[in-house]
């Protein structure tokens, strides 16, 4: 499956939506990459900051865990890295 950079954000807010997030940033950084083998092959780089109560007494694993899964194959196809910042609405309040 091959994606454009706007069309992978799209799938991932898509698949996000699953945890319910109360807000969602996602920033493609990919064209800061390019050259890079990742790149090359494909795979994007982006950067999240998603708030969920979803994640309320979750711990910072386990919260990227929940990510990854929402994602799934998109991990091993159209995102090469990805940073993730994840929080509760109260910490996000915070």
């Amino acid at each position: 499956m091959s994606h454009t950079d706007s069309d992978t954000v799209t799938e991932m807010r898509r698949r996000l939506a699953t945890l319910t997030p109360v807000s969602l940033e996602i920033i493609d950084g990919s064209a800061a990459h390019a050259g890079h083998a990742g790149a090359r092959s494909g795979g994007g780089h982006f950067t999240m900051t998603i708030v969920s109560a979803a994640f309320d007494g979750l711990g910072t694993v386990a919260r990227h865990r929940a990510v990854y899964a929402a994602l799934g194959d998109l991990m091993q196809q159209a995102i090469h890295a990805l940073t993730i910042t994840a929080l509760s609405p109260t910490e996000s309040a915070a």
